[in-house]
């Protein structure tokens, strides 16, 4: 899972980021109204965390041009207590949810597990691969129903193959939505961590994580003859 959070009091955003990561939530922050919402753009997220007062484009400016724009993702606005006129109105634009400061982080993040879950539906949280079951919620990994222990950047690397069997994801990709940074194509990170996977899960070939030749990898799907 991958969040974006655009909120400007360091104080919050530090404690927001260290609360996602600790539940294996990869997190983009951006003090800025105008950043924010360029991110918003031109990467992919599964949910985000818009202060509403923000430097630049406010929060209910960015929401409301996501929204034209035709994007979906899933929105909860963080507000404060006597913004009640600008609560309505987010929800108005689009906004899936609000929390209002200050919140416990195991709200927000129960309240983020329920959106998607609405969003996607219960069966998206449980993905399958052959004798593999990732469960997002619970980020537990079974294989033939037995548990597998894997790492945080292990499991969120084996979901975003599992999430569209077949299509090859570039190392560039894959390094960006799973470790969250921009690092140098030619690092060997994304190779290293595919060969613990292959050798802890030890996959059958018809649902195999295969690497093609000059752009990166793909699962395998189980009808595929490629």
């Amino acid at each position: 899972m991958k969040a974006l959070l655009v909120e400007d009091e360091q104080r919050i955003a530090s404690f927001v980021c260290s609360g996602l990561r600790e539940q294996g939530i990869l997190v983009d922050h951006c003090e800025d109204g105008n950043q924010g919402y360029e991110y918003a753009l031109s990467r992919q997220y599964d949910i985000i965390l818009l202060d509403i007062m923000v430097p630049g484009r406010d929060g209910l400016a960015i929401l409301k041009a996501l929204r034209r724009d035709g994007r979906d993702t899933p929105v909860i606005l963080l507000t404060a207590r006597n913004e009640l006129d600008d609560r309505l109105q987010g929800l108005n634009l689009g906004a899936d949810d609000y929390l209002a400061k200050p919140f416990y982080m195991e709200e927000l993040v129960a309240r983020i597990h329920a959106l998607l879950r609405r969003v996607n539906g219960e069966r998206q949280n449980v993905l399958t691969a052959g004798p593999l079951k990732l469960d997002r919620l619970s980020r537990v990994a079974q294989l033939d129903g037995r548990e597998v222990e894997l790492t945080s950047r292990e499991f969120n690397l084996m979901e975003y193959l599992m999430r569209a069997p077949g299509r090859v994801y570039t190392r560039t990709q894959i390094l960006e939505h799973v470790w969250g940074y921009d690092f140098d194509p030619q690092t060997n990170m994304v190779d290293v961590c595919i060969q613990r996977l292959r050798k802890k899960l030890a996959l059958p070939e018809h649902v195999a994580i295969e690497a093609v030749r000059g752009v990166g990898y793909r699962l395998r799907k189980p009808d595929s003859d490629a």
